[in-house]
Order: structure tokens, then sequence, then C-alpha cells
């Protein structure tokens, strides 16, 4: 038995599907569809096998250095502030806007060669592998008092850690995983889920548009710094529904239902209005505290992350990322669908969709690699304003 299908650009295939009766099954499959799961498989497969590039090549750190010119002292707050409005603007438009033409000009060319490399950009400007191998090493080395913890903590942290306890470190390395999972994670794959259906370019530049305000806001958004004012309160209303859905994805990983309704009473106490969801949520979770000195304490009640708790921590982490993962492949499917792909396409779409996700998430293992991981990550550190 066997199944044709008809690409849309109407090439047909036959694929054998079981022994039985002849049937042929003409399927017309939206080739929207397949170019944005293609697309995020690429995205995570490569996240899977390579983790991250080198900071030489990798587009984050490019654009880093093109705001660092602006990240220094300025004679004047109010200039500083306009300075920063004019950044926050221009500089994430502008890397959106380069996206979508190499993109446009890709697809002009060949539907996969864009499809590939919209994959590849989505894949640098997210970030799963990378971040939870960091918070492994970081919590390893607390057991063992090793000195490099304080060296390997500043991928996640950007405070000073020389005076804290292994706790407090398990405490800031948790925290920043859960706040990650949103910025570096759902925020990104977010837009790209939603709109590759419809416009794999604009897609690719909706990712990297949201990367960019999130990268000024790693960079340039905190209190002392008036050019990073306009950045982060853009990063605030980015991030709302980023930050909300990873909470819920971590509840749903951790199959307990009353975590979100715990948080709440937390979720407030980090000055963003963002990041205290999924830090609240994870300590709900855990059953630990997460804190901060003199900013913020999540379940104040509770004693702070043993090795037991972050390793636990590091697994449900990874399993709310890959469980953002399936549901970005579902909604491209559902709004394919919806936008104009015959439900024939389901068959397949799934399919592809069940082999994404696929992964034996309880067996996999996040050791501490052995090298260390490049200093500019597809993930910020934790909150500024």
């Amino acid at each position: 038995m066997s199944v044709s299908v008809l690409l849309s650009v109407g090439t047909a295939v036959s694929v054998p599907i079981g022994v039985g009766l002849p049937l042929s099954l003409t399927l017309a499959l939206n080739g929207h569809i397949l170019t944005a799961l293609l697309a995020i498989t690429l995205a995570f497969t490569l996240d899977r096998l390579v983790g991250e590039v080198p900071t030489f090549v990798h587009p984050v750190a490019w654009f880093g250095r093109l705001v660092a010119p602006v990240d220094r002292p300025w004679d004047s707050s109010r200039y500083a502030i306009w300075i920063g409005v004019f950044v926050a603007l221009v500089f994430p438009l502008s890397a959106g806007a380069l996206v979508w033409t190499f993109v446009v000009g890709a697809s002009s060319l060949n539907p996969w060669l864009g499809a590939l490399l919209a994959g590849c950009i989505l894949f640098t400007t997210t970030s799963l592998r990378a971040l939870l191998e960091l918070t492994a090493r970081v919590i390893a080395e607390t057991e063992g008092g090793s000195a490099r913890v304080h060296e390997s903590i500043r991928g996640l942290v950007g405070r000073d850690t020389t005076a804290l306890s292994p706790g407090e470190l398990r405490s800031g390395a948790l925290e920043s995983a859960a706040e990650n999972l949103a910025d570096g994670l759902v925020a990104p794959l977010l837009p790209f889920a939603l709109l590759a259906p419809v416009s794999l370019s604009l897609a690719a530049a909706a990712t990297v548009w949201v990367k960019a305000v999130n990268t000024l806001d790693s960079m340039l958004g905190y209190p002392h710094k008036p050019v990073g004012t306009a950045s982060a309160r853009l990063d605030d209303v980015v991030m709302w529904v980023p930050a909300r859905l990873a909470a819920l994805l971590l509840a749903l990983a951790a199959a307990d239902s009353g975590a979100l309704s715990r948080a709440r009473e937390w979720k407030k106490a980090p000055a963003s209005p963002n990041s205290g969801w999924p830090m609240a949520t994870l300590a709900a979770i855990l059953d630990v505290r997460l804190e901060k000195r003199d900013a913020y304490v999540l379940n104040p009640d509770r004693p702070l992350p043993t090795v037991a708790d972050g390793t636990q921590a590091v697994a449900l982490v990874g399993r709310a990322g890959w469980l953002a993962v399936g549901v970005a492949c579902v909604c491209a499917l559902s709004i394919g669908v919806a936008v104009g792909g015959p439900l024939g396409s389901v068959s397949v779409a799934v399919a592809t969709t069940a082999l994404v996700t696929a992964v034996p998430l309880e067996s996999v293992r996040f050791d501490p690699p052995l090298s260390g991981l490049p200093g500019t990550h597809s993930f910020g550190m934790e909150g500024g304003q």
C-alpha cells in the first residue's frame, strides 16, 4: 500500500506505508507548512548536535559588538535616554530587515534553501543545550567547592558572586535557567512558529528582532544606564507573553497543576514585570527558596536549593524546552492548515512533528562539558531594570 504525495511545487512522490490492499491517496501538502517544520527541525537538531557556534562567528556576538560603543557613560542623562530610544527602535529593526532580505533572496532561488537559512537563523537566536550544560556545570562545581564556579556562573548572572554561598550560587543558576527558558528559547521561537507558515522571511525577521531587543536589554537594561531605559521598557512589552508561556511550560513539564497558582504569590518580587513568572514557578515546583541578595526572595520559607534540586531543575527546564519545540511545531502546522493548507497535509506533518519531539526526555543527561562555553550565548543573563 502506498500514498502518492503531491508537493505544492507539483512533484508527485509515492510513499509505501504498509502491506495490504492497494490504496492511492493524494495529499496536497502546503509548502509553507513543510518549510516551517523543516526550519524548526533543523534549528533544534543543530542545537542538540552543536550547542553553540563559536563566538567569533555568532550573529548575537556581532550584534553585541555593534551595540558596544553605545554602552558607555554619557555626559547627559537626557541625551543618553534619547540615544537609547534611537538604539531600541533602529538597531532591532535593522537586524530584522537584513535577515528578511537574506531569506527572501534565498527563497527566490529555492524554497528549501530559504528554509535551511531560516532554520540556521532560528538556531543562532535560540539556545537550550548550552543553557542546560552551563547550568549543570555550575551546579556540579558548587558541590565540589571548585573555585571555577565563580568563573562559570558569569555566563548566567551578571552580578558579583564572590561572597555568595554554594546555595546562593545554585539559586542564581536556577533563576537564570528559568528566566532564560523564556528569553533564550520561548521568546524567539514563538514569533517564528506563528509567522513561518505564512511567510518564512517575515518569521526569521521577527525572531531576530525579538532576539535583538532581548540582547539590548541584557547589555543596556540596568537602572544605572539611562541609555538602556528604552530597551528595558521595550523588552518588558516583548517578554510579557513568552515569560508567562515559559512558566506554563515548566508547570506542564513537571505535571504540577498548582505550580502557577503558588507562583502568583511571589511573581512580583523581582523588579521585572516578567522574569518573576518562570522563576517563581520553578521555585514552587522544586519547593525551594530562590534569592538574589538585596533584590528579591521567592518562596522565602523554604531552604535554598541543594545539588539534587539543581539537577532536578536542569532536567525540568530541558523537558519544558523540548515541550516548547513540540508546541511550536503544532502551532506552525495548525496555522498553516487554517491559512490555506488542505487537511490532507495533517497526517504527514504530524508525523514530522512526532519525529522532532520524540526525544527520550527522561533519559537525557546534561553533563557539564569538558571545555568552556563561548563567552557570548544565544541566551542572556539575569534581568536588568
